[in-house]
């Protein structure tokens, strides 16, 4: 497996796509994933008018340094929200070319969400948004994948097993829509290695994080109670050989962190957020951590 992570490890730390892209390849990760995730006011490729001149710049350099990419997480929408239907579609469909163009196999969608819809009208809405999609896919050859979540975030209906991920790709019932597994999501509802063979040859993509069981976290492994035997185990049972890829950017909190704010001292602040040389020493442990994984199973691969 090719051991990467995700550019929005650096999304607190620098502005634009390029500085992030540096600071994930300066830590030793040759492969990246492409987040696209926040869409910034002034985001350079999913809302600039000469985005594709930002992502030339981007592909140039990416061959100029040996750098492959080989996920993207698409833009955060809801498209169970009437209000944001179109921009979710939009974006997408912009998303999708921007993974063409890169040559970017896996784009990671969160599915939408309503706290009021039932199974059934949550596979039918689902599925007439992911619908909208097919053309571009087929067209960039990109694969779209959904992916599970956990009690926590979302106590409504919304896949959490293997058994529901499958469910609802066969549903959709499309060649390039496929299955990606978080594993902190996961730790949130318990063990794991039965629900990857659940999936089996529908996993295309994974999530690597951790967390201490209660709540999803986004840490990096060994900082929480994930098993990664387990996880390795599932993983070559279904014969996975998709890239190991990381996504576990708030092991460092700011102070306003999703997760829950610090608690405040307005007296003196020069303690309250994390630095970007933290961050830089992070994301090489994390590479070694990451490389310490794979080689024990002898699946690394350069």
């Amino acid at each position: 497996m090719k051991l990467a992570t995700t550019t929005c490890d650096f999304d607190r730390y620098t502005e634009g796509y390029l500085p992030k892209i540096k600071e994930v390849s300066a830590a030793g990760f040759r492969y990246i994933d492409l987040s696209l995730y926040t869409v910034e006011p002034d985001d350079e490729l999913m809302l600039s008018t000469d985005w594709e001149t930002h992502l030339d710049a981007i592909a140039a350099y990416a061959a100029d340094h040996g750098l492959t990419f080989v996920q993207c997480h698409s833009p955060d929408t809801n498209p169970l929200d009437p209000a944001q239907f179109d921009r979710a579609v939009a974006w997408n469909r912009r998303a999708i070319e921007i993974c063409g163009r890169l040559g970017i196999p896996n784009m990671v969608v969160h599915s939408g969400w309503d706290p009021s819809a039932t199974r059934d009208e949550w596979y039918t809405r689902n599925k007439h948004f992911f619908t909208a999609l097919f053309d571009d896919m087929e067209k960039w050859n990109v694969n779209v994948l959904h992916e599970n979540t956990t009690s926590a975030n979302m106590p409504w209906f919304y896949p959490k097993t293997g058994a529901e991920m499958r469910a609802f790709s066969e549903y959709v019932n499309h060649p390039r829509f496929h299955s990606c597994w978080d594993t902190g999501h996961a730790n949130v509802e318990g063990a794991q290695c039965d629900e990857i063979r659940a999936m089996g040859d529908d996993l295309y993509a994974v999530h690597i994080n951790d967390n201490r069981g209660a709540q999803d976290e986004h840490v990096i492994p060994y900082f929480g109670t994930v098993n990664m035997d387990e996880i390795l185990h599932g993983l070559i049972d279904v014969g996975f050989r998709g890239p190991f890829v990381f996504e576990s950017g708030s092991t460092l909190r700011f102070s306003d962190c999703w997760l829950g704010p610090r608690h405040r001292y307005p007296a003196d602040t020069r303690l309250a957020e994390p630095t970007l040389a933290m961050q830089q020493s992070l994301e090489k442990l994390m590479y070694e951590i990451g490389r310490h994984i794979l080689t024990a199973y002898d699946c690394m691969e350069e």
